[in-house]
């Protein structure tokens, strides 16, 4: 469609108004004059018309042409926020796995983490591994399972020999070879404890058993030899009171 330009317009005036002209000679100058206003209200009309029809048309381009980059824009938009959306999720998963991942942690820092134990009357800080290997061995012990607790009271003091059980471990090794009926590896056991462990209050207990496994071995001398150390080192313990009695039997 063409658009009204000035010189248009005014072409069109011309061409209306020269046929009102070559006929103005059959009218009065009044009705021609009024005539050619006629006329030129009408072009005027007719033009604002079409002006306003092109200028309808231009907003309406102008409205599509901003209604598609609108929808454009909320495409644009939608897909972003699905990518937030996924991020989000990912970020989400991230912090749940840190969370579980400083939970393990913690976990395992505590099971690293030493623990305050009362062995034989005094407190100790022993290692959680350490407790339930001890537990387990001893445990082992009391089951009547000899010579496996032998195994896994030697594995201890192996593994652990500056161990707050340590000296307990080594006793109850004794103890296991003493009821196994190797009365030799019992002996030296208990001699371990009175040497390596001689601050433990175990010791008393040990040189009884000592004495005890001599006495197996039908080696009388060194069995009252321990018995006489015992009563003399540790005259209060209730070993030595043991000691005294089975001293006053080989009289």
């Amino acid at each position: 469609m063409m658009k009204l330009t000035p010189s248009r317009l005014a072409c069109l005036f011309l061409a209306a108004w020269m046929p009102l002209q070559a006929s103005a000679g059959l009218l009065d100058d009044d009705e021609a004059r009024k005539a050619i206003l006629d006329l030129r209200a009408k072009v005027d009309n007719i033009a604002r018309d079409l002006t306003a029809r092109m200028d309808s048309k231009a907003d309406k381009s102008s409205t599509i042409e901003m209604l598609n980059q609108h929808e454009q824009t909320m495409q644009e938009l939608a897909r972003l926020r699905g990518q937030v959306e996924v991020l989000a999720n990912e970020i989400s998963k991230a912090q749940n796995g840190q969370k579980q991942l400083y939970a393990d942690l913690d976990a395992r820092i505590k099971k690293l983490e030493p623990r305050q134990e009362t062995i034989d009357g005094q407190t100790a800080e022993v290692l959680p591994a350490e407790k339930t290997a001890y537990d387990a061995a001893t445990a082992t012990f009391q089951s009547g399972d000899y010579k496996a607790a032998a195994t896994a009271l030697q594995d201890f003091v192996k593994r652990y020999p500056d161990s707050a059980y340590a000296s307990n471990a080594q006793y109850w090794l004794g103890n296991a070879y003493y009821a196994l009926g190797d009365y030799k590896k019992a002996i030296a056991a208990q001699e371990v404890v009175t040497s390596t462990y001689n601050s433990s209050p175990k010791v008393p207990d040990a040189m009884l058993n000592i004495a005890s496994s001599y006495a197996l071995l039908k080696d009388n001398k060194n069995a009252k030899k321990a018995l006489q150390q015992l009563v003399s080192k540790y005259p209060s313990s209730s070993a030595a009171q043991t000691a005294r009695d089975r001293l006053a039997a080989l009289r």
